[in-house]
């Protein structure tokens, strides 16, 4: 296996034709063939400057030995996704990606991988391929957004969201919320705040499959090249060893990146990307797993959206190395499992700053980010961001108020029909009903930018915005379009939340829930092409929404 499959033998001549067609020389064919994948493009801001990742992992591989050969990937923009059908295609291209690296770095039997994600669902997707190849393989992402100024507070892509409701409750003029728009996103890279790409990237590192840095390292600073660079290099050296993926990716390795993403309180998408990764790597991962580990470890960090911190403050504490010390010192992680480079415990660094990334003695919440509740509403499980919920909304009940799509919410939020108590439900939304699983950021923010989000809560089958706060409970499972008790739900039913309790009821009795179910109708979608492909084979939120062979 490997590039002499291509490069040695009289009878493989015609391929190394082919390679110097590319401009290779003799003695590059005795050399190390590192595919680097990259989702570079001029459309997402994430990736719009991957190309200078992918030349300074190419002046590693080069600096190390190696000879790179770079192919592309796609990548969905889930904020200008959002809102709109767009969304509906976001989750699904996780899979496309998979598919394709799978495709790319079989058919040219690469000796190792390197793999340059930076947005939600492009991470995922080419983790799961690095599980199925299985070859030597890294990671390094284009690194996080610096925050933006404005009248003197840090502010981000989700405070342009909640300024769009307080527009439509009076509290922001429209002159104000075009020049937030100017500055909210000052610089290239993944969204500034603890959202779903900053969270997979720090759980790369979690995971042992990237260089310390590559979760927190800003997008525009020198030290993301440099880092880049080194992770060429070491592309090359995991290429010469017998390292693969599937060695890195143990089950212990799993449950340290569930013990980092509670502490830093991650985006509810990790419940949905941990479990599809780990299931290729032929481990399981359940709800009830992140569960048990969100009780058992205590979030130490308060980023955005629910606290005042960013990326660049966590990089400045000490990044994940430093989380890693303090949930080391309280044994809560495993220090002796391997990575890309050396073991966990040759990672460890102290914290700088004690406010930041604080002790386990003093968390910013007893429990981890992430909890998941079941109850009659949701048999199979749902998701909440807890870490980013008010006190005063961790128990909540009141009367559901109920919408068969994201719009007919934000419509009805956006003309005052929500009023505080009220449970919002969002149906028909989820894997195959949506279908893709659109996320509810616009929903949510609306909430909190007309001031509901400590009295209002969301409850929806599909999911959330890693830059979502409030009550917002999503991936409810079974979904409405498999007849889950969600699509049961009428309006002015009473809908009871106990999040620290892990229970989501709907009080109704079972007899009026068998005669609703005897007379519903579902709404239908007009699907064709890919979604419909889609709609037809993934699997439930549960189980991580992948597709079922």
């Amino acid at each position: 296996m490997g590039s002499q499959t291509l490069t040695k033998g009289i009878e493989r001549a015609p391929h190394r034709s082919l390679l110097k067609a590319l401009g290779l020389t003799d003695e590059e064919m005795n050399r190390p063939f590192i595919g680097i994948a990259t989702a570079k493009s001029t459309v997402v801001p994430g990736h719009m400057h991957l190309d200078q990742i992918v030349n300074a992992v190419k002046r590693g591989i080069s600096l190390a030995g190696g000879v790179p050969f770079e192919f592309g990937v796609i990548g969905v923009c889930d904020g200008l996704a959002m809102g709109h059908r767009g969304m509906s295609y976001s989750l699904p291209s996780r899979e496309l990606i998979a598919d394709s690296v799978e495709i790319m770095a079989s058919a040219h039997d690469f000796d190792a991988l390197v793999l340059v994600p930076n947005c939600d669902k492009i991470i995922p997707g080419m983790l799961m391929a690095m599980c199925r190849v299985n070859i030597p393989s890294i990671v390094i992402s284009g690194g996080p957004m610096l925050a933006g100024s404005f009248r003197e507070e840090a502010v981000d892509l989700s405070t342009v969201f909640e300024a769009v409701g307080k527009v439509s409750a009076g509290k922001m003029s429209e002159t104000e919320l075009a020049k937030l728009e100017d500055l909210a996103c000052p610089t290239c890279g993944s969204c500034s705040g603890m959202f779903t790409a900053n969270s997979m990237n720090c759980l790369t590192e979690a995971l042992g499959v990237a260089l310390p840095g590559n979760g927190t390292i800003p997008a525009v600073a020198s030290a993301r090249l440099r880092l880049a660079t080194k992770t060429g290099m070491q592309a090359v050296e995991l290429g010469k060893s017998s390292l693969k993926p599937r060695d890195i990716l143990t089950k212990e390795a799993f449950l340290n990146a569930l013990a980092l993403d509670m502490a830093l309180g991650c985006s509810t998408n990790t419940a949905l990307h941990l479990p599809a990764i780990a299931k290729e790597a032929g481990i399981d991962i359940s709800l009830a797993d992140i569960d048990k580990m969100s009780r058992q470890t205590p979030q130490i960090c308060y980023l955005r959206p629910a606290g005042d911190y960013h990326m660049e403050d966590l990089d400045l504490a000490g990044g994940v190395p430093a989380v890693f010390q303090v949930l080391a010192d309280a044994g809560l992680i495993n220090t002796e499992i391997k990575t890309v480079s050396g073991t966990v415990r040759e990672r460890l660094s102290p914290p700088k700053n004690n406010e930041i990334i604080r002790s386990t003695n003093n968390p910013y919440r007893p429990e981890g980010g992430i909890a998941a509740l079941w109850g009659n509403l949701a048999p199979e499980g749902a998701a909440v961001k807890q870490g980013a919920v008010a006190p005063e909304m961790m128990k909540h009940k009141g009367p559901a108020r109920v919408f068969n799509s994201e719009e007919e919410a934000v419509d009805a939020i956006m003309q005052g029909e929500i009023v505080a108590g009220d449970v919002l439900v969002i149906r028909y939304e989820g894997p195959k009903g949506g279908p893709g699983m659109r996320e509810m950021l616009s929903p949510t923010s609306a909430l909190s930018g007309m001031g509901l989000d400590k009295s209002v809560a969301l409850i929806t089958d599909g999911r959330f915005s890693g830059a979502t706060r409030g009550a917002a409970i999503g991936h409810v499972s079974p979904e409405a379009a498999l007849d889950g008790p969600i699509s049961l739900v009428a309006e002015g039913d009473e809908i009871i939340i106990d999040i620290p309790n892990r229970s989501l009821e709907l009080n109704v009795s079972e007899k009026e829930l068998n005669k609703r179910k005897s007379n519903l109708i579902k709404p239908q979608k007009e699907l064709k092409g890919y979604l419909k492909r889609y709609a037809e084979k993934v699997s439930s939120a549960a189980e991580g929404a992948r597709l079922i062979d």
